[in-house]
């Protein structure tokens, strides 16, 4: 609504026409439906007081209902074949912004919790009003990250068949996927918030179709008109409804009874000879339902956009009638182009269905009656003629290319062995497909294929498919084209475990996609690091963020390791985003206790100013001497040795019983450990359980420091440490200057040995009321197992049968990032838009 006086100021165009003005059509990623709180829908600029959808790739939102008529002006992430270029301009979305926002071109306040006010490129975050933002100039640097961002030109992903929420590796369980049958669109129900049953005996509420497919699906919008209103004023609000802005004389209303409104009859006649003469709109029993039928034209007017333009959205008007042909057409466009001299086979019409979850594209052929097209458009949905394009585009031959990472593989095996599983098991064809990459030591391999229907079949077949009693999983992959990287481009991988600090990990995969290129932040339940590693595996220098426990940090580390002879950056830097119970390793870091909802934008700041240190890894070799029982023969034989890695601190004794009686805890109620605090009250409980236990470890076990026997005190439980945390934050080994030892390291090759009495003792540690009992200090560790004993490295327990246990340090240092001491710079006004925009406190579940 607006004063007449204010109506020249109003810059933003109308949802009827914001299609149009769409540069490039790119599908938006929509996730489950939420409440989402002091936010307003894109469409009909109304504030969310109910269930609404979010796109996971830009900052749009929409009610349920105003879902279907919301523009495919998400943000081109990278380059699928279509309209692709070097130079980005700003992504510019309306609205959602803080009351505290200000304009980067005036300084003034743009932005409201009241209305839809205020623009923000999805890029770099620039604000500024929707009267400033034009005299911006139009290409986006991608603002104060942009040496983090992975540019979009430098992501080639071919994705015809896939949907968005495969494109960018977004979790299905975080979907609730609709049946066929139900109301995806929510078109019948949620419209009922524009037009309420009216009582007021002068109005009637009407039910509006817009096509046979509406009439299908049953899916119409309510309108309310007096009952004393004219035919012309009916179809004009009836075009209303659905955000149509053609003239009303070219439309007319048909009437359909209930009875014939669910007719296969009706429904399915496309070709059956349609009424021209409906009946007037008041009768004195008012059907039931109204569909919107456009009048018959023997001549039109039709935009043809080049599809070879990189910018700009230019196109060329052109007068068609009964006679004109896709050919017809290109002949005619062609000149108007001044590409009058090249042949017509060169070229060919692409029609583009731009709808708001997926962007369709299908090749007219030579002869097709392009009125007779338009006509079947609009039986179809009137809406959807509002939202269709078509394109001359240059008839290249593209090479189809889609690559997919299918793990969960018996590992050790051979390329011709991965193949024979996949015949057998995905009933792969060869002639279509070969294995890019095999990764045979963590049993993956990368497919690349040269169909698309094929590529679809084998990944949705490969999310029901089990070898060897194990899940396989699958991830379509970008390539990352790293010759056109720039020269000072490190971008930033991130990986994120949604089941870490609660529901903490799921907000914040979703805040980095938004700040990030989206094709750079990888979920750890889909397959692990190893999907994101091979997709940077030649990229010249990047750095890594996991966001996750200790546990998660250890399994990146891990894959790292695994796989750096086969990374151009060999040793990328590892920064932590502590998600756990414990995070020791984040604490000594400097990246905290804990996140507590910090703002995502202010934390790849502090990656990026983070100072880089080293780390020493430690494997541990697991030799145990008792026999087991074959399974094959039965004959017992010796248990074969495990090598697992150590990054904080090895635990022998009372630490590993409680960390074992806090995992069965887990173990047996999954569900309610999803709170630090709720952790921490477990660990004091199991504790109190085991305060009287004794266990004499120090005659159960032996310890050897670098080729020398040391005699253990009376301890209960004994602890290697390689980081000065333990515990949450304690310090074992304790801060007292003793001439016997050199001050401890992360980065020293040494390791600390700290032993503690019981429960009573660590508990007095973790108060800092107390520090552990210096043992030893060294590099190579044997220790004696004479008896079964509780064994932990980084939180992972289990019972170590008698044997022995071999520690030394593991191949290179790791490089770790370090929270910088220094305050961040100052970054301004897009600090501020971060803050107040991206922060996950807002996501509203």
């Amino acid at each position: 609504m607006s004063h007449e006086k204010c109506l020249k100021h109003v810059k933003i165009p109308c949802s009827c026409i914001a299609s149009s003005l769409v540069r490039i059509p790119v599908a938006h990623c929509f996730g489950p439906s939420g409440h989402y709180k002091r936010k307003f829908c894109t469409v009909c600029r109304k504030q969310l007081e109910s269930l609404a959808f979010r796109c996971e790739v830009c900052e749009l939102h929409v009610h349920t209902d105003c879902l279907p008529f919301a523009c495919s002006d998400c943000r081109q992430c990278h380059q699928d074949g279509h309209q692709d270029h070097d130079t980005y301009h700003h992504h510019w979305r309306e609205g959602n912004l803080s009351s505290s926002a200000r304009c980067e071109v005036c300084k003034k306040t743009c932005g409201s919790s009241e209305v839809l006010s205020g623009m923000r490129c999805e890029w770099c975050g620039i604000l500024a009003h929707a009267s400033c933002y034009i005299i911006v100039p139009p290409e986006c640097t991608f603002g104060r990250l942009r040496n983090m961002i992975l540019p979009p030109n430098c992501v080639r992903l071919v994705s015809r068949n896939f949907s968005k929420m495969h494109c960018f590796r977004i979790s299905e369980s975080l979907q609730t996927e609709p049946d066929e049958d139900e109301d995806v669109d929510g078109l019948t129900q949620g419209s009922v918030k524009d037009a309420q049953i009216s009582t007021d005996s002068s109005k009637q509420t009407l039910k509006i179709f817009d096509g046979n497919d509406a009439v299908k699906r049953n899916q119409f919008r309510l309108i309310s008109v007096p009952r004393i209103a004219k035919s012309e004023e009916v179809v004009e609000a009836a075009l209303r409804a659905y955000y149509v802005n053609d003239d009303q004389q070219h439309y007319e209303l048909q009437t359909f009874s209930q009875q014939t409104l669910f007719s296969d009859d009706i429904i399915n006649r496309n070709d059956a000879p349609e009424e021209t003469n409906p009946g007037p709109v008041f009768r004195e029993a008012v059907p039931e339902a109204w569909i919107i039928r456009a009048k018959s034209k023997d001549h039109e007017v039709i935009r043809i956009y080049p599809g070879w333009l990189k910018v700009g959205m230019a196109y060329i008007s052109l007068r068609i009638d009964k006679e004109s042909t896709t050919q017809t057409v290109i002949k005619e466009v062609l000149p108007l182009l001044g590409r009058q001299t090249e042949c017509l086979q060169n070229f060919k019409l692409l029609e583009v269905l731009m709808g708001s979850k997926q962007v369709q594209r299908m090749v007219l052929d030579d002869q097709e009656m392009i009125l007779s097209r338009l006509r079947d458009i609009r039986k179809t949905s009137i809406r959807q003629m509002n939202q269709t394009r078509f394109y001359i585009v240059e008839n290249n031959k593209s090479v189809v290319r889609v690559n997919l990472f299918v793990g969960g593989l018996p590992p050790q095996l051979s390329a011709e062995e991965y193949t024979n599983i996949l015949k057998d098991d995905l009933a792969i064809k060869t002639n279509l497909l070969s294995l890019s990459h095999v990764y045979s030591m963590q049993g993956a391999v990368v497919l690349e294929m040269s169909c698309f229907s094929e590529a679809e079949r084998i990944y949705m077949l490969a999310k029901d498919t089990t070898v060897n009693d194990k899940q396989l999983t699958a991830a379509v992959i970008p390539e990352v084209l790293h010759t056109k990287l720039p020269q000072n481009c490190c971008p930033l991988l991130v990986f994120v475990n949604p089941k870490s600090g609660g529901l903490k990990g799921r907000d914040l995969l979703y805040s980095f996609r938004k700040l990030l290129n989206p094709h750079q932040v990888f979920e750890l339940t889909n397959g692990g690091p190893l999907p994101g590693f091979h997709t940077f595996s030649q990229v010249p220098y990047f750095r890594v963020l996991v966001c996750g426990g200790d546990g998660t940090v250890g399994w990146v580390l891990g894959a790292l390791e695994e796989i750096r002879h086969r990374l151009v950056c060999s040793e990328p830097s590892v920064a932590i985003l502590p998600l756990g119970t414990g995070n020791d390793l984040g604490r000594v870091l400097r990246w905290g206790a804990g996140y507590s909802g910090e703002d995502p934008y202010s934390v790849l700041i502090s990656v990026d100013e983070a100072d880089e240190v080293l780390m020493d890894r430690w494997t541990i070799l697991l030799d145990a001497q008792e026999a087991v029982e074959s399974a094959e023969n039965g004959i017992l034989e010796p248990e074969p040795p495990k090598i697992v890695q150590m990054n904080n601190y090895c635990g022998l004794g009372i630490d590993a019983e409680l960390s074992l009686g806090f995992h069965h805890a887990r173990e047996e109620e999954p569900g309610k450990f999803n709170s630090r605090f709720h952790n921490k009250g477990v660990y004091v409980k199991v504790g109190l359980q085991r305060i009287n236990h004794t266990r004499n470890l120090h005659k159960e076990i032996k310890l050897q420091v670098d080729q020398h026997e040391v005699e253990l005190p009376n301890i209960e439980g004994l602890i290697f440490i390689n980081i000065p945390s333990w515990g949450s934050g304690a310090d074992l080994w304790g801060s007292d200057h003793d001439n016997r030892f050199e001050k401890p390291r992360i980065d020293d090759g040494l390791l600390e040995v700290v032993g503690v009495t019981g429960v009573v003792h660590m508990g007095q540690v973790q108060g800092g009321l107390r520090s552990g009992i210096r043992i030893a200090q060294g590099s190579y560790f044997r220790v004696t197992l004479l008896k079964p004993i509780p064994v932990q490295v980084d939180g992972e327990p289990w019972i170590q049968s008698p044997g022995q246990i071999i520690i030394s340090v593991a191949g290179p240092k790791v490089h770790m990032l370090k929270k910088s001491k220094q305050k961040q710079k100052k970054t301004g006004s897009l600090k501020e838009t971060r803050t107040d925009n991206v922060s996950i406190t807002e996501a509203g579940h």
